[in-house]
């Protein structure tokens, strides 16, 4: 057991817009990655978060050159409420709707969380991030999310799913922090 190899570079970047102006240029460089491309791979990961800030950890070996980029994912929470033009979550999600969004955001809030979810589907996702969505008080298409799972279950969705499964196939696979 030596010296570690590893060397972390933490970082906040907004989705997709990353670059090789300080801090991060001079972080890469110090460690001996090509800056340019290490930003360019940063910025197609994490595009679906345009808008958004993410943390991300690059994890550096010293000695290989190799490196491997985590992603600290926006919670559901935070992704819901932000489709649906809300502050925060309602305290009484049954009486109290603080938004509605389309079916079309909790499917791309799915594809978005696809690295922290234990969903095999894209429709199993679909169905997680519905509960999310009831549980802070948000409407679906105008529709309790209760019974919009019910219409996914019924297939009434499934052209618009299908629609995004090759997004989801493609979603970030990466380690989390």
């Amino acid at each position: 057991m030596g010296m570690a190899r590893e060397k972390i570079i933490k970082v906040q970047i907004e989705g997709g817009k990353a670059s090789t102006e300080p801090p991060l240029g001079p972080a890469l460089a110090e460690v001996g990655l090509d800056a340019a491309e290490v930003v360019e791979k940063l910025n197609e990961i994490t595009k679906p978060y345009e808008g958004m800030t993410v943390e991300v950890r690059i994890v550096v070996d010293v000695e290989t050159k190799k490196y491997r980029i985590e992603l600290g994912l926006p919670t559901t929470t935070s992704l819901l409420l932000r489709f649906a033009g809300a502050s925060e979550p309602s305290g009484d999600p049954m009486h109290k709707k603080v938004g509605d969004i389309k079916m079309e955001h909790v499917i791309k809030v799915a594809i978005m969380k696809r690295p922290e979810m234990n969903a095999k589907t894209l429709r199993a996702a679909v169905k997680s991030i519905l509960g999310s969505a009831r549980s802070i008080g948000l409407t679906v298409e105008g529709k309790d999310p209760k019974e919009v799972l019910r219409e996914v279950e019924q297939g009434v969705y499934d052209e618009l799913i299908r629609k995004y499964e090759d997004e989801w196939r493609r979603a970030y696979k990466g380690v989390l922090l």
